[in-house]
């Protein structure tokens, strides 16, 4: 069934006040929070101009869709089917300014012509709303973690790939490198990985540029850097040296067995200094 645009956005965007009269009920108050989030953040502007390249052939617009999504997750949603729960919600609606909800089909098949540009575009996004978060905490220290995570899937999904995966053996996965704000719990940015590859791989890169970006936003705060031994290497170690970072990063010492006794030489050391 084909809908015009008026049947689609709406065009109330306040908040709206509690009434304890005869009205329309909600299982989703909260999101009236993430509505004014949405708001003081530009959020919506900023999804906009970050598809602005893609063609809109569509009833709904690339951000609007992309807004669903985050909506979709933050009701605590991870298949696009549970949509379904909350389609007739009045407040889902208005925080996301729409009069009808976009059903599963149009949501993936819109999602599947979003390019390599969109990706990037929706990622910078990401980071300038993290970083704008760190400039208004004036933070002297920003403490980055960077870890794996295997996200599973199912079937044949684009890019997945049989590696470790300790929970579900031999299943197809995604093995993402994060980037967490320890202070703030922010994810600055994500490395998309298929599954079989190892934790280190593209860590080099995607840790400098992590780092760039808030330094660049917070010149005098104390920057350091938190990994496991996965990503133990004299490239990394070297470049976050030459960035001049403080960091913490375990050693494997079955892989280094000549490291393993210079903890052990140093406390004899200090023993006998003792």
């Amino acid at each position: 069934m084909k809908l015009a645009k008026a049947d689609i956005y709406s065009q109330a965007s306040s908040i709206p006040a509690v009434k304890f009269e005869e009205q329309q009920l909600t299982s989703f108050a909260g999101l009236i929070v993430f509505q004014k989030l949405f708001e003081s953040g530009r959020l919506r502007e900023r999804l906009h101009e970050a598809c602005a390249h893609l063609e809109p052939r569509h009833y709904y617009s690339f951000s609007t869709i992309l807004q669903c999504l985050i909506v979709h997750i933050v009701l605590g949603c991870r298949q696009l089917r549970e949509s379904e729960f909350y389609r007739e919600d009045p407040l889902v609606k208005r925080v996301l300014s729409l009069k009808s909800l976009p059903s599963v089909p149009t949501v993936s098949r819109m999602l599947s012509e979003f390019d390599d540009q969109s990706v990037a575009a929706q990622q910078a996004v990401n980071r300038d709303l993290v970083l704008e978060r760190l400039q208004k905490e004036a933070l002297h220290t920003v403490t980055s973690d960077f870890d794996g995570s295997v996200q599973s899937t199912k079937r044949h999904a684009e890019g997945t790939a049989v590696g470790f995966n300790k929970e579900k053996k031999g299943a197809r996965s995604y093995y993402p490198l994060f980037c967490t704000v320890a202070q703030t719990g922010q994810v600055l940015d994500v490395l998309h990985r298929s599954g079989n590859v190892h934790d280190s791989k593209g860590a080099v890169e995607f840790v400098t540029t992590c780092v760039k970006s808030i330094r660049e936003r917070l010149p005098l705060a104390r920057l350091e850097v938190r990994m496991d031994s996965a990503f133990f290497s004299d490239a990394l170690v070297g470049r976050l040296e030459q960035m001049g970072v403080e960091f913490t990063l375990s050693v494997p010492f079955e892989r280094f067995t000549e490291l393993k006794s210079m903890p052990f030489a140093s406390a004899r050391l200090a023993r006998c200094s003792a």
